[in-house]
């Protein structure tokens, strides 16, 4: 899935998915993840969260509250559309349609997708930050 060195594809062998915890449809989300087939291992870890920051300590993690971030076990990073692709690319029953979501006449339906979630979050979401000033959100678990 992901391009290795000298454009050699490196296998993918487990993902993380990072999450907004405090977006209930990430977390619905996060739930149908769980209940599928997986074909490459995913583990879900909240964004921003303390594990996260454990785990990933060179990323951006107030990005990865923004959009869905989703990193590979060899250090490939996906965000976004690639990130929703990358999901389903990982669940048996989804695989093709994740093939197809990277062609031509699905990639506008991807990127479709994930702008109609964020607009959805946009309207649901819990506003965030504690009025210093930073802008971010807490989520459970993460020592802030």
């Amino acid at each position: 899935m992901a391009t290795g060195t000298g454009g050699r594809h490196a296998s993918v062998e487990r993902l993380t998915v990072l999450y907004d915890a405090q977006c209930s449809l990430c977390v619905h989300l996060r739930q149908w993840l769980v209940k599928q087939r997986q074909l490459v291992p995913l583990d879900l870890v909240p964004a921003a969260s303390e594990e996260a920051r454990r785990r990933f300590p060179g990323l951006d993690h107030a990005g990865t509250l923004d959009e869905i971030t989703v990193i590979g076990d060899r250090g490939q990073i996906y965000r976004g559309t690639s990130a929703w692709i990358v999901c389903l690319w990982a669940l048996a029953d989804h695989r093709p349609r994740s093939h197809w979501l990277t062609t031509p006449a699905g990639r506008p339906f991807a990127r479709a997708t994930v702008l109609a979630a964020a607009k959805y979050r946009s309207l649901t979401a819990a506003p965030c930050g504690d009025g210093d000033g930073d802008g971010a959100c807490t989520v459970p678990g993460s020592g802030d």
